[in-house]
């Protein structure tokens, strides 16, 4: 019988690897798709859209924060993995009736580290878990060699419209926009804070993001807001790159260069 310790402080007992597991996060599924472990998962939301074939194919559970306890059930897993944020505390306890529930708990980039390298252990996947840390490592020492002497920009990084929202200092994001020098106009917020264009304008921010995922922003949302905010750089970012902590962050340090190249880029070329 083996002990772990999840990032809530929950402690669960394993008497094997596990070879049933349920993932709640579409994050963490995609990990456990490069963590080779096709056969072991046997479910997963509808959210979990990466691998593919794991969307089409796998048995699904319901959402993230709309989970069927019946289906989890019937699929008779040894381990279940959520998410503190992600998933609903009062649905994630009452799983804990059916089995082990592992629950990650994420706000940097070293956290994110550490839960690959716990649900490596768990699953007997210890050397891959490493690689990807290590592959992800070496990208964003890249990113930071790369951004070093670029001066910070004032940003906002919007993921919701119809109130505005966007991001505190005590989310995932708001780290990842640090590695790009991004300078959070929300950082003194937590969580998920409302603004407005009224709101915008004042603060003047040289930088908005505006985030694919959860609200889908377009072109046309982009172009609106560009009306009222004509001295801000507007951009469509992919939500998947900064708000994904499993082993898409092995793109992230690619996706992040390129962005902060076409914004520099643009910048030289206006100011020229």
């Amino acid at each position: 019988m083996a002990l772990y310790t999840d990032q809530t402080g929950n402690t669960i007992s394993l008497a094997s690897v596990p070879k049933r597991i349920i993932s709640l996060v579409p994050s963490q599924t995609e990990l456990l798709a490069d963590l080779n472990l096709e056969d072991e998962v046997v479910g997963i939301t509808k959210f979990c859209v990466h691998p593919i074939s794991w969307f089409r194919n796998k048995t699904r559970i319901g959402g993230t924060k709309d989970i069927k306890p019946d289906r989890i059930a019937a699929l008779q897993p040894d381990l279940i993995i959520a998410n503190k944020e992600e998933n609903v505390k009062e649905q994630v306890e009452a799983l804990q009736t059916i089995a082990p529930v592992w629950t990650s708990d994420i706000h940097t980039l070293p956290e994110a580290y550490d839960m690959i390298r716990q649900i490596g252990i768990i699953t007997g996947k210890e050397k891959k878990a490493a690689a990807i840390i290590q592959k992800t490592a070496e990208g964003f020492a890249q990113l930071q060699e790369q951004s070093k002497g670029t001066p910070p920009k004032n940003c906002v990084y919007l993921i919701w419209k119809d109130p505005y929202m966007t991001i505190g200092s005590d989310t995932f994001i708001h780290d990842m926009l640090g590695y790009c020098t991004f300078n959070n106009l929300f950082a003194s917020a937590s969580r998920y804070p409302e603004t407005s264009v009224e709101a915008l304008q004042i603060l003047s921010p040289e930088l908005i993001l505006l985030s694919s995922e959860p609200y889908p922003f377009s072109g046309k949302h982009m172009e609106a807001l560009q009306h009222l905010l004509p001295a801000a750089r507007i951009e469509l970012v992919d939500g998947e790159m900064f708000s994904w902590y499993g082993s898409r962050l092995m793109q992230a340090p690619a996706y992040f260069c390129g962005l902060l190249n076409r914004i520099n880029s643009s910048s030289t070329s206006s100011k020229s």
